[in-house]
């Protein structure tokens, strides 16, 4: 009888990094980030501590939960010496929001202007969460950012965007460059800003059909958009600054940019 014929590495590479998936886990902290985590159907939920003073202001819950003294939490729960935990903490699996094409052609508000969020190597997990907060302020269909070289979804994460994690999709896609390809496919005009271009926003909105959907890229501080993204990009707008010195953080610009594009 033959052998079976040995699997290659790329599959059995492949194979190892959909059972990590599959195992990985997180924490979210915080009364905000716990509560809203607690009251989300799509969000596995696999244990819960809390201090007593904590499980009293988040009221009834939905499932067991261990309460332990304040003074002994830090050593029941695995977190870093610096979270503001506010006595409570949630083991969760992370959300799984389907394909980007399901998330960027939903049905979103009537009269709203599709948009999508990309972000190009933002690390910071304050930076990222508060994106999230608000792309789901002004009706964001999606932030999407590349799986390495990004901020994953941890509690730091979820207790800056103040509960938009567990509503806004956060979808980390194997490579920009082809989810930016795909949106354009879509039907998406792909607008990176760029701080040096020569049109500002409102300049490169106003040039495109009314409520035509649009995908904002944004790079990490510094830095900026890659070479490769800014070439992927149909236009490079830059945020106007009167005041003539220095320049907004990534999460002011997108919230700039947001407003900008979905106030019209």
């Amino acid at each position: 009888m033959a052998e079976p014929a040995k699997k290659p590495a790329w599959v059995i590479e492949k194979e190892r990094g959909r059972r990590a998936a599959a195992a990985e886990t997180l924490w979210l902290f915080g009364l905000h980030a716990v509560r809203d985590a607690l009251s989300n159907p799509r969000r596995e939920k696999l244990r819960l501590v809390v201090t007593k003073n904590a499980a009293d202001r988040l009221g009834d819950l939905p499932m067991p939960a261990e309460v332990v003294d304040a003074r002994s939490f830090d050593k029941a729960v695995p977190l870093a010496p610096d979270s503001v935990h506010q006595g409570a903490a949630l083991e969760v699996k992370p959300l799984h929001w389907g394909s980007l094409s399901e998330v960027a052609l939903r049905e979103g508000a009537a009269g709203l202007r599709p948009v999508v969020v990309a972000l190009d190597r933002v690390t910071d997990p304050h930076n990222a969460g508060a994106i999230l907060r608000s792309a789901e302020v002004f009706g964001a269909r999606a932030v999407i950012a590349p799986a390495r070289h990004a901020a994953p979804e941890t509690g730091a994460l979820a207790k800056t965007a103040s509960g938009a994690l567990e509503r806004q999709p956060y979808l980390r896609v194997p490579n920009l460059g082809d989810a930016l390809r795909d949106l354009a496919g879509m039907g998406f005009t792909l607008i990176g800003l760029d701080g040096e271009a020569e049109r500002s926003l409102g300049e490169v909105l106003a040039s495109g059909p009314r409520g035509a959907a649009v995908c904002l890229v944004l790079g990490a501080e510094g830095p900026g958009l890659r070479e490769g993204t800014r070439a992927a990009c149909d236009h490079l707008a830059r945020i106007p600054s009167p005041g003539g010195f220095g320049s907004l953080n990534v999460s002011n610009a997108a919230a700039v940019a947001l407003y900008a594009a979905t106030v019209e």
